[in-house]
């Protein structure tokens, strides 16, 4: 077993011989295992799942490689994140049961109920008619208590699987209603989607939550003043974006309230002898490889893993007592770690120069072009373009300074000339901005065109696409992916999650650890 030590949150380290102690402590308690999905031993009292929506190995992968090329892009390597440092590591496979390429909805049906459904459905089976237990639902009925968090909105595929059963995953307000009336504890992140109803004949899906006795709570500091005992809690940050998802890490103020903060605060409220369960949700990670983003992929990569670090912290305490998971529901866009223009290399360190995500530079856009209606000129955005991504337009004159001093020797001179647009890059661009200027009803909608841009803002996806591509990463697809995504696990019963399996059998896994009777439509499954 590697016995190093866990960071818990970029540069922090637990001290050698508590985490020795502590895991020691947890192969003790592991027990025996009878077979794969099988758990023999002291049940667990307190469980963890961390799903990283998109997040396959790619995303996990880039964003170590990213945090060692910050340390030193002249040293090829990767600074671990803490799901790597767990000592279970595993893949498991995705498909739902009418594709190979799933969708959140039915990967995370499998993920919280063990039972395979087609994509678009929630907790149920294929045909809408018969609902399925979910972990977190079962987990109270033996009275633990349970918290949901997510980065997007509460209501979105993979936190409602958890607590709702529903055959479309957009039914938004049926899945609100259901929240309410859930009983379950905690829930904390993004708002909801749809919190009237399209009738609008029904109450207020916040009232509803405060009527059914959860205190809503929406100011950083009211949150982080909470305390234990106060009941229940629907915390939503106060600042969401149009889709009710909080901003992506890397547009995050500090007023914000942290997807790590939401996660250290529901331990504090929930922690209890009896237990408890709690899912968390990085769901940004997805949004942004769907728009093919690795800055912002990356960054709410590093955000995830800091909020598992708050996790950890709790098992360096009851390492006998907890588990935790952590997995992806599926990947997305395809990425990968190489790119054709850069062959064998990579220059990581160039996306730290990335201040904004695709939504952020959208917003930027939108404002260049409300002012900018009649007479836009793509002179004017490429400052603009430089603040956001670090993309250079330099004259020859420029350029040829730059080489010298890089050739001399001069890093940041050389660090410049890396992020330097060539005459194909601003002919790429020249392009994207006109496409961008016309609006979405007049853009062009042939097959070329979204191959080019996926449906998403022209000149954004161009940038996003320039500056990755000269970081030596690609994507395939604006979509999800059908590859098997690493499940990794630390505590009780830790062990089961090595090897290769089935995106159901990580729901078994846990139930048989939390010492749950599996349902038999699962065992089915």
């Amino acid at each position: 077993m590697d016995l190093r030590r866990f960071p818990f949150g970029c540069g922090a380290r637990l001290h050698r011989a508590v985490l020795t102690a502590a895991l020691v402590a947890a192969v003790l308690a592991a027990g025996p295992a009878l077979a794969d999905n099988v758990y023999v031993g002291q049940p667990a009292k307190y469980v963890f799942l961390f799903i990283g929506d998109g997040m396959g190995l790619p995303q996990r992968h880039s964003a170590e490689v990213f945090l060692a090329s910050v340390k030193d892009p002249d040293k090829p390597g990767a600074t671990r994140l803490n799901m790597s440092y767990l000592p279970a590591q595993g893949m498991c496979t995705t498909y739902s049961t009418n594709s190979i390429i799933t969708d959140s909805a039915a990967a995370a049906t499998a993920l919280a109920c063990g039972c395979k459904t087609k994509s678009g459905v929630i907790a149920m089976d294929v045909a809408g008619k018969e609902s399925y237990p979910t972990i977190a639902e079962m987990a109270k009925k033996k009275g633990l208590k349970v918290g949901v968090i997510s980065s997007v909105s509460i209501d979105h595929a993979t936190p409602a699987c958890f607590y709702a059963h529903t055959p479309s995953r957009k039914n938004y307000y049926k899945i609100g209603r259901q929240l309410a009336g859930s009983g379950f504890e905690f829930f904390g992140g993004g708002g909801f989607n749809s919190p009237e109803d399209k009738k609008h004949d029904q109450p207020n899906l916040y009232e509803v939550a405060r009527q059914k006795g959860f205190k809503t709570v929406f100011l950083k500091e009211e949150f982080l003043a909470l305390k234990p005992g106060g009941g229940k809690v629907l915390a939503v940050n106060a600042k969401l974006d149009e889709d009710a998802a909080l901003d992506f890490d890397m547009d995050r103020d500090k007023e914000d309230i942290s997807l790590a903060e939401f996660t250290a605060k529901a331990i504090e409220l929930l922690d209890n002898p009896k237990g408890f369960f709690i899912m968390v949700e990085g769901g940004k990670i997805d949004w942004a490889c769907h728009a093919n983003d690795a800055g912002a992929s990356i960054r709410d990569t590093i955000a995830f893993d800091e909020a598992l670090g708050e996790a950890l912290k709790f098992y360096e305490k009851r390492p006998s007592e907890t588990l935790i998971v952590v997995t992806g529901d599926h990947e997305c866009g395809g990425m990968t770690i190489g790119f054709a223009g850069t062959q064998y290399a990579t220059f990581f360190d160039k996306v730290k120069h990335q201040t904004r995500s695709y939504i952020s530079f959208g917003q930027v856009l939108d404002d260049y072009k409300a002012a900018h209606k009649e007479t836009p000129r793509f002179e004017e955005v490429l400052p603009l373009i430089e603040a956001s991504f670090g993309l250079l337009a330099l004259d020859k004159s420029a350029e040829a300074e730059l080489k010298k001093a890089a050739e001399a020797g001069d890093k940041a001179a050389r660090d410049k000339l890396g992020r330097t647009l060539s005459e194909r890059e601003m002919a790429l661009l020249e392009t994207a901005f006109a496409q961008s200027m016309l609006g979405q009803k007049v853009r062009s909608k042939d097959e070329y065109t979204y191959l080019l841009y996926g449906g998403y803002d022209p000149l954004t996806i161009q940038c996003t696409h320039i500056l990755n591509n000269k970081a030596g990463i690609a994507w395939t697809s604006y979509s999800h992916t059908g590859v098997p995504v690493p499940t990794s696990a630390i505590g009780l019963g830790h062990g089961l999650f090595n090897g290769y399996y089935d995106n159901t059998d990580v729901a078994k896994k846990m139930m048989s650890i939390l010492g749950l009777q599996v349902p038999a439509l699962a065992r089915a499954n």
